[in-house]
């Protein structure tokens, strides 16, 4: 299958201001990808080195330059805060599928900026990769996230029992699916001010 480049977007909601990712993102990634607490219900270790950050920039492009994604980083649009980073990995044409992840710095946890971002990712990728179905994957303890997905319209399919062991610890992952003809690009709650 041949691949074609895929902008990756800049969007603008009430809040934020999602954009692609440059270099002089690495240390804010690296702050956010070391915090064990931020970390603690990944698939994976929190990061030890900045070369981690330097790569996830740098695969950001890749995915853009080969059409298989398109991952943001989150700021403030007040201020131009950093919040995080949200993302579509894994696009396929044909299928017309995709995976979403979020990954936000705990300092801007219960605002809703998960929510918001997200769903003006769906937004775009909706209308512009024409999917059909995007699906997204928590670990069970992980309730916050699993509430973020349900916002946006996700709907809890399965458990993958003891999926992920990090650090020793078993766990289990909770796969949410969005499809299209369930998508409401207009329901988004967002929190008052």
């Amino acid at each position: 299958m041949v691949r074609m480049t895929l902008a990756t977007p800049v969007l603008h909601t009430a809040r934020l201001r999602l954009r692609p990712f440059t270099d002089a993102d690495a240390d804010l990634l690296f702050a956010l990808h070391s915090s064990i607490h931020v970390m603690r219900y990944w698939d994976s270790a929190p990061w030890n080195e900045r070369a981690r950050a330097e790569r996830f920039v740098a695969m950001c492009g890749k995915m853009a330059d080969e059409g298989t994604g398109a991952r943001v980083a989150i700021d403030l649009a007040s201020d131009g805060a950093f919040v995080g980073w949200c993302g579509l990995t894994e696009w396929d044409p044909v299928c017309r599928s995709a995976s979403l992840g979020y990954c936000l710095d705990d300092a801007m946890w219960g605002h809703g900026y998960a929510t918001e971002a997200a769903h003006a990712l769906l937004r775009w990728a909706f209308d512009t990769l024409d999917l059909n179905r995007v699906q997204a994957e928590t670990d069970t303890r992980n309730v916050a996230s699993a509430r973020v997905l349900e916002k946006i319209g996700f709907v809890r399919e399965g458990t993958l029992r003891e999926e992920c062991v990090v650090n020793g610890e078993v766990s289990d992952t909770w796969v949410f699916g969005l499809i299209r003809r369930e998508w409401r690009p207009s329901a988004l709650p967002i929190p008052a001010r």
